[in-house]
């Protein structure tokens, strides 16, 4: 009678011994979120609230180039957003398990090397998706309408959820590099910035013309602009180069955020304790 190796049993398996170990370690992240809703719910009403504040208490006061709704031209940009928003919910979760020791139980037990920040990510992916339908509904009763039909309609919630398929590995990074949970207030007082220095409420027509550059070649605007054309909503026609291919740098963006985050994310992890 022969004894299996544990070191041989951990990666038995291959690709699905890791998604199984992921989706377990999802799982947990969901069944935290059940325990514990508030922060979730909190994420929600947030972007919903600016949607109301800037649609109905600035909105008389924005004009929108080429004419339109100004609540059609804001809605897509809120979608963009809360895409961002995510950053900082995924580095205080990958912070919190580290200092409490969560990450390095789970290092030790028999899982695949892979799982625990897979599975982080699969778990903020269902979050991201929960709130973008919430957003959906919010944008659909503040009169918003995606007018170019099912299909183009999909292709923007892609380009959205790849923006934060991007951004999750940026928030998996920081949160394994940085060991204190203040530093989540350091790139939230960033992330506002990137946000408010893009087309998410405002035209970069209106801008002066270095900043009006600057922000047509943000990722947030990219997809922005992106989304607005595939929704056809107003707003997103440009004479630049980044205006008349949105579509094309709203996915050039992500991936190019991924390929440099990615790899980041996962030797950071497998150096961790070293």
């Amino acid at each position: 009678m022969t004894t299996a190796d544990p070191q041989t049993d951990v990666h038995r398996g291959g690709l699905g011994w890791a998604l199984s170990d992921s989706w377990v370690l999802t799982g947990r992240s969901l069944a935290h979120w059940a325990r514990n809703p508030a922060p979730v719910v909190i994420g929600l009403l947030f972007p919903i609230m600016m949607v109301l504040m800037f649609g109905y208490l600035f909105g008389g006061a924005m004009q929108v180039p080429g004419g339109g709704d100004y609540r059609e031209f804001l809605v897509p940009g809120m979608f963009a957003m809360t895409m961002v928003f995510g950053i900082e919910v995924t580095m205080l979760a990958v912070i919190t398990d580290a200092s409490k020791g969560v990450t390095d139980r789970f290092r030790a037990m028999p899982t695949s090397s892979s799982a625990v920040v897979v599975g982080r990510s699969i778990a903020d992916m269902l979050n991201s998706v929960l709130g973008l339908a919430v957003m959906i509904l919010c944008g659909l009763a503040v009169g918003w309408r995606a007018h170019e039909g099912l299909l183009d309609a999909l292709g923007a919630v892609g380009l959205l959820l790849l923006l934060r398929f991007s951004l999750l590995w940026v928030g998996i990074y920081l949160g394994l590099v940085f060991t204190d949970t203040a530093a989540v207030t350091a790139v939230q007082t960033l992330v506002w910035p990137l946000g408010f220095l893009s087309n998410a409420f405002v035209s970069p027509e209106t801008m002066p013309g270095w900043l009006a550059a600057i922000s047509e070649w943000n990722p947030l605007s990219a997809t922005g602009t992106a989304t607005r054309e595939l929704f056809g909503n107003p707003g997103w026609e440009g004479t630049s180069w980044a205006s008349e291919h949105a579509v094309l740098l709203g996915i050039l963006w992500p991936v190019v955020i991924c390929a440099i985050f990615f790899p980041l994310a996962v030797r950071r992890y497998q150096r961790l304790g070293r």
